[in-house]
């Protein structure tokens, strides 16, 4: 009786749990793609960010990065974000091991609609990331923060002082900027700061170990790439490196 009565204790336990501790463990990286829906992005460039996203979790060489390591297998989270009180999480941890479960992420990303078109505060987004890989139930020695964005900070907290509390978490945060060729009509500034909007990001949002700005020419050719920026920050050994037989 005491044994059969322990078991029935152990079920519930492990339910109320949600399941063995093994179904919710170790990976190679926590990473969070934080892109911005801001205002600046109009609805084709929506569509086309979130294609490139998709497009890119499933293609070959992102998988073959995504299983090179010690685990084999990332969890991610997807976050879309605008202004100070508009950060959502479009896709919540997610463990990929494999082409079926990026598939399933790139299925939803390609479903979801948006919500949001406000200002843009990359500070308030850094912070949204931050408390989600906190929260996070998979465990991972590399923690990253992938923002993706078309314009300065105008909104919220100062994307600097985030990022250099998100650093003193053990965070990197690394950023690819999606340029235009004219400056927004209504703010040149935002899109088209002095020095250049990857100036702007790498001195104030990017930062860790092992962290870089990537350009992008435009919405059409993200996709493009985010392949390559994907694969240098997951293939990254712990020291911050990267694991260059992941790209060949």
């Amino acid at each position: 009786m005491c044994k059969r009565w322990l078991g029935l204790v152990f079920g519930v336990a492990l339910a109320i749990a949600g399941g063995p501790a093994k179904a919710i463990g170790d990976v190679d990286l926590l990473l969070v793609l934080a892109a911005d829906v801001s205002r600046s992005v109009d609805d084709t460039e929506f569509r086309l960010q979130r294609e490139g996203y998709a497009s890119a979790l499933t293609n070959p060489k992102v998988m073959r990065a995504m299983t090179s390591g010690e685990y084999a297998r990332i969890a991610l989270a997807y976050v879309e974000w605008s202004g100070e009180h508009a950060q959502a999480t479009v896709i919540d941890w997610t463990m990929i091991a494999g082409p079926q479960d990026a598939s399933g992420v790139a299925e939803k990303l390609r479903s979801e609609p948006r919500r949001f078109r406000d200002r843009t505060a990359i500070g308030a987004a850094i912070d949204y990331a931050v408390r989600l890989i906190e929260a996070s139930p998979f465990n991972a020695a590399r923690r990253v923060i992938d923002v993706s964005g078309d314009g300065t900070n105008t909104n919220g907290r100062l994307p600097h002082s985030a990022r250099d509390e998100a650093i003193a978490k053990g965070i990197t945060i690394n950023g690819i900027v999606i340029l235009s060729d004219a400056p927004l009509a209504w703010n040149p500034s935002h899109t088209h700061p002095p020095g250049g909007l990857e100036k702007y990001y790498a001195d104030n949002v990017v930062g860790g170990l092992g962290s870089f700005t990537l350009a992008a020419e435009g919405f059409e050719t993200f996709g493009q790439s985010i392949v390559s920026k994907l694969i240098k920050e997951i293939a990254a050994n712990p020291d911050g490196r990267s694991a260059a037989a992941a790209l060949q």
